[in-house]
């Protein structure tokens, strides 16, 4: 299966470029996907040799450059690829609003290409506080996002992370090829819950890349209160900042004194961020809104981290859909984030119990399952196609002297491809794909294997 993946892919630090590599990671290692990434172009300032090996990697499109649209489309058609997999924000192709909304066609044009075409959605504009982002003009947008959302519904399929967006996408624009897939954990394999390195002292974690609705103000005014009970504690804010702020991490960084107990790490890459989170006591993401499924949330399962957020309603449903321990706090107070610290980290049960809990939330998200969920439904859609194209051959005319002995042929064929079990249960996948794994198996076994034979 020949696959394109479109997103923005490391070096670059574009928005879910972490997510694409993790997705890429493990197509790469199916030895039947034959992937090709089309990427976004690397900054002046990013090395080129720094280019990760072992991906066949095109970087054929640049966020809010002109002509990124044609460049990618005509990289598209140079892969000839049976799949091609949408990675996407809908700011993916631009901050500005012409270059975004121009980049969420290329799903519909690629599809209109012939190529079957998957969209993976990370947020929706319904959810989204365009008024916390500083956006000027929201009804506009609004607007703008719900012509954008009908144009990426039409693509052959959408996965959305969290049940309430696809209620949203089947009620609101009436489209039912939308699936809910599991967010993942950014690893092949968790890693139980180092408890010697934690608590001696208390390390606070913040990460994620700051700014816009993701600011230090509340949890840094938060962390003075915690201070004056809990006078070993430390904070620690890893990542850098958000690519609509620049600058933001270091203005932050300036106005705290030393010995303050924070610590600022910077930019945090792939192979420290075991060590980054081993050594946390809890992680905290202070938002004042969500834009939907949590990285960083899945990010401290994997590593048995307990998580403290705002009582936010995408979070409260992650928490509740994926069975995570969190604790929340009253969105923007900073006195109700610092009693939610204090009281969680004096009380070590707690913390050995929350820590278990999200290592094994985290057993069930790995990414191989992840992958495994779209490739099934890859090589489902690819088995209906064949069908159809089989299928065709009925419609020869009677005069025809061979038909007779091509429709026996055909016929053969066709129902080697309906008894496999893959086939039959394509009539189901709907409502399969979208179960949980336990309960998708018990349906399965439900469903015989062979299609009994008039």
């Amino acid at each position: 299966m020949r696959i394109c993946l479109v997103t923005t892919f490391p070096p670059s630090h574009g928005g879910l470029s972490e997510y694409g590599l993790h997705l890429a990671r493990e197509l790469q290692r199916n030895p039947f996907v034959n992937l090709t990434i089309l990427a976004d172009e690397l900054s002046a300032s990013t090395d080129a040799h720094a280019e990760l090996p072992g991906y066949s990697v095109v970087r054929c499109w640049s966020p809010d450059r002109p002509g990124s649209v044609v460049r990618l489309l005509s990289a598209l058609r140079s892969s000839k690829p049976d799949v091609v997999w949408f990675n996407l924000l809908f700011s993916t192709f631009g901050n500005k609003p012409l270059n975004a909304f121009a980049g969420l066609m290329i799903p519909l044009l690629t599809r209109l290409s012939g190529r079957y075409t998957h969209v993976t959605l990370h947020h929706l504009m319904e959810t989204v506080d365009l008024e916390d982002l500083g956006v000027r003009f929201a009804g506009a947008y609004r607007l703008a996002g719900a012509v954008a959302t009908r144009m990426v519904l039409l693509a052959n399929s959408v996965s959305v992370l969290m049940p309430r967006y696809r209620e949203i996408l089947f009620d609101k624009y009436g489209h039912d090829n939308v699936h809910v897939r599991a967010h993942g954990i950014l690893t092949r394999c968790p890693e139980y819950p180092d408890f010697a390195r934690r608590g001696n002292p208390h390390r606070i974690l913040a990460f994620g890349k700051w700014g816009t609705y993701k600011r230090l103000e509340l949890m840094i005014e938060a962390f003075a209160l915690i201070r004056a009970q809990m006078p070993n504690a430390r904070l620690v804010i890893a990542g850098s900042d958000h690519p609509q702020c620049a600058g933001y991490v270091e203005s932050v960084q300036q106005k705290c004194p030393p010995g303050s107990g924070i610590e600022f790490t910077g930019y945090v890459d792939e192979e420290r961020l075991p060590d980054l989170f081993q050594r946390a006591s809890v992680a905290v993401m202070p938002y004042t809104s969500s834009t939907g499924c949590s990285g960083v949330a899945h990010l401290a399962c994997a590593y048995g981290v307990p998580i403290v957020c705002a009582e936010l309603r995408d979070f409260r449903e992650m928490a509740d859909g994926e069975d995570l321990a969190i604790d929340f706090y009253e969105p923007g107070a900073a006195p109700s984030l610092a009693s939610c610290l204090i009281r969680l980290l004096n009380d070590p049960e707690r913390l050995h119990a929350a820590a278990e809990q999200n290592f094994s939330a985290a057993l069930r998200m790995t990414m191989p399952s992840i992958v495994q969920k779209y490739l099934r439904l890859f090589e489902l859609q690819q088995r209906l196609d064949a069908l159809r194209q089989v299928s065709r051959f009925h419609r020869l005319p009677k005069w025809l002297p061979s038909r007779t002995f091509l429709l026996r042929v055909m016929n053969r064929a066709a129902r080697s491809w309906v008894d496999h079990p893959l086939a039959y249960r394509a009539r189901n996948s709907g409502k399969v794909l979208d179960m949980p794994e336990d309960r998708s198996r018990d349906f399965l076994r439900r469903v015989p294997a062979r299609r009994p034979r008039p």
